[in-house]
């Protein structure tokens, strides 16, 4: 094998220039696109494209921050065999061979995949087909499992099939939108501003917010249920209940198309009373008054076209399938299913869950919609694959996958564009039993992450900019994800499918002569038209005999697309063959399911699941008296790999925080910016509190985006509960039980550095971000432990410099600054509190030409007028609370619209609007202070 083997992409790269290509953002699953160029010195730049049907050029912060992570910073270089640099073809056979060995010695389910819903379509598609196909063993699950699988379990009861039956633009076309479980304004921002702009549009619109806790997302809603954690259920059956008492079914629907309905009306009733609705009842359950709830009903039952969108905040849960299954009830029995404006819609979290889902990438799961257990599929997929070594049984799920880890069952593993020490449940475990087991293979962009720390083999896969394949997005849409670089820029970055394919030839397993990701596309297209005839709602067939420069040229569209179907952006007149796409011909129009029923069901008719309401698998106690909830911040993804790199996007939500009620601050003695400790059944963490009306008390919220790589105890999933759903194997990621309290430390620290820091493994708590120049530390000690003596001793990058200091032991203040050459080269300042919001200045000094105006702010540690900004509001514009401030106090701004036309706040994507709008209230409202006379 040689080491320059080179996957080969369906078409020819042009060489870097000001073209715009049309390509597809990395992050969540609304599936934007965006183009790009490439400068000669390789620096993109990326907007939204304005023709692509998901979100017509609109980008959040996260998208328009695309550019800036795509650096060699960090990066796998090379593959790494123990520690040490080897070369493709030495990585290639020590992970075949060591497979190959386990699996003869311990059989096929003795190893195990774990993969991604970052990876495209094509790179899934070939992992399955080693795995179940030619391995033979059912155990390849992915990260998907922890945000969506609920909604794939409740489709599949419901619907006999994973059928998301409705499309974007029905937010458009309704007149009620229900957003349950979504905070939708920071993890779905792109779908928000439309969203948001069909209201403005349609005044009539109405929307309601189901959250516990009160989220940008409630800016735009006319009403918002503050539901109790994990009462979905019993709202949902009090709705259905609601709408059979007072007539509001539709039984020409039912009748035709639905079965169950009297199971699921039996159960909801003993939720929520039997003789009329007991809106007491719901209301004890729910935690939400009785005024609220019975105006939520009344909307439902009287607005046609209603429109309930669901994410993270359902599905991640020990009763998630149940709660969507309660959801899917209620449009059932009313019809409101697969037409414009009204339907049920699962949010997907991540890009490409949906291409997951779509060719087995889930471990209960075949390819291309078919299923274990039905012999029918199991000889189509064996004839289409050419195997009589087809998996015959379900794999382990994410949880159960690691804990067979942890116990010796599986004996090797690999992981593929994921990380697992940081995002999976009870991630303590995890991390020891990656730690423990024999072997362990990480294939990755980045060198150092929580789970590469843990391989023996590391492989180094292409990044975003230099990937090619496709991506499905939340509404069954497929688009391009199309290579911005060559691999000259990182020439030992392989494509996952490539690496995929190269060790199943290396096992002797043959059908993986692969030698683009166009021919391995045509293949899975092909699977799912073979022997369909309607049986199965996947069809993509008609896209399987694409030429490559058809398939690079290929448009957005939503499946399904049969032979015959039109090809959105195919002009067979003028055929683009050099990867440079200006513009899309119009695609085929949106298509939705179950408007006239036509479920995969044995006879055609949905399914209403009977489901009722259940406490939490594990409840609070007096040891554990708080309800933790887990999430995503608004400019973060995932585990900080790809978005840390964008310097601006942490400077929001710099540190690990813990939102609490006011009420629960003062129980367990907490004033904003302190330091809590978190404890768990399972793992501990340490945040910065942030007192917040949002959350209710006895409930807290944490992001949970930081790993080891950048802060002391910031995995916050260490805490969660491994308690999963029974159906979907989804863990409880909303309802963790907890400790709280104050972390008394002897002092803090901020510090600016050009290089990382080291040995911060005795200090008691320490976050890093990257900033312009280099990083930034938060730093907190114990008593006996000296920041001054730590940080002295590793900012010694001028030795032949100059020093600035100040130091007051009484106060316990200390300032230093280290220059070389009118150069800052690091600096820091250690007080016995620190507010860290008062020192955005320092975000930008490295970057900065370093005058006396600059020394004379570090020797004080309170910088100049000019040089203030305020805290990060906007990411997209990089817009500071002092500018807003300035805007509404001097310039006479009134609304948010002429602070964004002033300042530019709120202008990118819009999801910063609901601070800025809460900073316009209070400045316009503060009190006027008297006047001494």
């Amino acid at each position: 094998m040689s080491d320059t083997m080179e996957p080969t992409p369906a078409v020819q790269l042009h060489t870097p220039t000001t073209q715009w290509t049309k390509s597809t953002c990395a992050y969540c699953g609304v599936g934007c696109g965006i183009e790009a160029s490439v400068a000669d010195n390789g620096d993109i730049t990326v907007r939204g494209d304005a023709s692509h049907p998901a979100n017509f050029g609109k980008l959040c912060s996260k998208g328009l921050a695309l550019g800036d992570t795509v650096t060699n910073e960090g990066r796998l270089l090379a593959p790494v065999i123990n520690g040490e640099t080897a070369h493709w073809s030495d990585a290639i056979e020590t992970v075949a061979s060591r497979f190959k060995d386990t699996i003869e010695r311990h059989g096929p389910d003795s190893v195990a995949f774990y993969v991604s819903g970052q990876i495209l379509t094509e790179d899934y598609y070939v992992a399955n087909k080693l795995m179940k196909g030619y391995i033979g063993s059912g155990n390849i699950d992915t990260n998907s499992r922890l945000c969506m699988s609920s909604s794939v379990a409740g489709h599949k009861r419901a619907f006999g099939s994973d059928t998301v039956p409705n499309c974007y633009e029905d937010l458009e076309l309704a007149d009620l939108v229900v957003l349950t479980g979504s905070n939708m304004a920071w993890c779905h921002p792109v779908l928000y501003q439309r969203l948001k702009t069909a209201k403005a549009n349609n005044p009539a619109l109405k929307v309601v917010v189901i959250d516990p806790r009160a989220t940008d997302t409630c800016e735009l809603a006319d009403l918002h249920l503050a539901i109790n954690p994990g009462a979905d259920v019993a709202l949902f059956n009090g709705l259905l209940n609601f709408l059979n008492e007072h007539h509001h079914l539709n039984s020409d629907y039912i009748e035709k198309h639905t079965q169950g309905l009297d199971g699921a009306i039996a159960t909801a009733q003993q939720d929520t009373g039997v003789n009329g609705v007991d809106y007491a009842q719901t209301a004890h359950l729910t935690g939400v008054p009785i005024a609220y709830i019975e105006q939520f009903f009344q909307w439902f039952a009287n607005t046609p076209k209603v429109m309930t969108l669901y994410s993270q905040g359902v599905n991640q849960s020990s009763a998630g399938t149940d709660k969507v299954n309660s959801i899917l009830n209620c449009h059932l029995a009313t019809g409101r299913i697969g037409l414009p404006g009204a339907g049920p819609f699962s949010l997907t979290g991540q890009p490409n869950a949906m291409g997951g889902r779509e060719v087995g990438g889930l471990a209960n799961t075949l390819a291309a919609h078919m299923e274990f257990g039905n012999p029918e599929h199991h000889r189509l997929i064996s004839e289409f694959w050419e195997t009589d070594n087809l998996a015959t049984a379900p794999g382990l799920k994410a949880v159960e996958l690691f804990d067979a880890v942890a116990s010796g069952k599986i004996k090797a593993i690999w992981i593929m564009a994921t990380n697992p020490v940081v995002s999976m449940p009870n991630a303590d475990k995890v991390r020891k039993a990656l730690q423990d087991c024999p072997f362990v293979v990480v294939s990755d962009c980045i060198a150092d992450t929580d789970t590469t720390r843990c391989a023996d083999v590391l492989l180094p896969a292409m990044g975003w900019a230099e990937k090619s394949g496709t991506v499905t997005n939340s509404e069954r849409r497929i688009s391009r994800q199309r290579r911005l670089l060559a691999s000259s820029e990182n020439p030992q970055a392989k494509a996952d499918w490539w690496i995929i394919s190269q060790v199943a030839l290396s096992m002797g397993y043959s059908g993986f002569n692969f030698t683009s990701d166009a021919d391995v596309f045509r293949e899975y297209a092909a699977m799912t038209g073979y022997h369909n005839n309607g049986s199965r709602d996947l069809d993509i067939s008609g896209l399987a005999t694409l030429s490559d420069a058809h398939y690079q040229q290929m448009a957005p569209q939503q499946w399904p697309i049969k032979p015959g179907d039109k090809v959105a952006g195919i002009n067979h007149n003028a055929v683009d063959i050099d990867n440079k796409t200006h513009s899309h011909t119009a695609a085929p129009p949106s298509k939705r399911f179950f408007s006239e029923g036509g479920f995969y069901t044995p006879n055609r008719k949905a399914t209403m699941v009977a489901v009722s309401h259940l406490t939490p698998q594990t409840a609070v106690s007096t040891a554990y008296p708080m309800v933790l909830n887990t999430g995503r911040i608004r400019d973060q993804w995932h585990t900080l790999t790809r978005t840390a790199l964008a310097t601006h996007l942490s400077a929001h939500k710099p540190e690990p925080y813990l939102q609490i009620n006011p009420q629960d601050a003062r129980c367990f003695q907490l004033a904003q910016g302190d330091i809590a400790e978190i404890t768990s059944q399972w793992g501990y963490a340490k945040a910065r509190v942030d007192i917040s009306n949002d959350t209710n008390p006895g409930q807290v919220f944490v992001p949970m985006h930081w790993g080891q790589t950048y802060a002391s105890h910031g995995r916050m999933c260490a805490l969660v509960s491994p308690n999963r759903d029974p159906h979907s194997g989804q863990p409880e990621a909303k309802f963790t039980p907890v400790a709280i309290k104050k972390w008394h430390y002897h002092s803090e620290a901020i510090a600016i550095t050009r290089t990382p820091l080291t040995a911060l493994e005795n200090l008691g708590y320490w976050v890093k971000r990257r900033i312009t120049g280099g990083y930034l530390y938060y730093l907190a000690n114990e008593d006996g432990q000296s920041l001054n003596d730590c940080l002295d001793q590793q900012l010694t990058l001028c030795k032949a410099g100059t020093t600035l200091s100040f130091n007051d032991p009484k106060s316990l203040q200390s300032r230093c600054a280290k220059i070389a050459d009118g150069v800052l080269n690091s600096a820091y300042i250690i007080a016995s509190k620190i507010d860290s919001s008062q020192y955005a200045w320092l975000d930008s000094l490295l970057d900065k030409t370093l005058d006396t105006d600059i020394q004379r702010a570090l020797l004080r540690g309170t910088p100049s007028a000019s040089m203030l900004t305020g805290r990060q509001i906007c990411a997209c514009k990089q817009v500071g609370e002092l500018s807003i401030i300035d805007a509404i106090e001097n310039s006479g701004c009134q609304s948010v619209a002429a602070i964004g036309t002033l300042t530019g706040a709120g202008t990118g994507c819009g999801s910063c609007t609901a601070e800025v709008a809460a900073i316009l209230d209070k400045t316009l409202n503060a009190p006027v202070a008297a006047i001494a006379v």
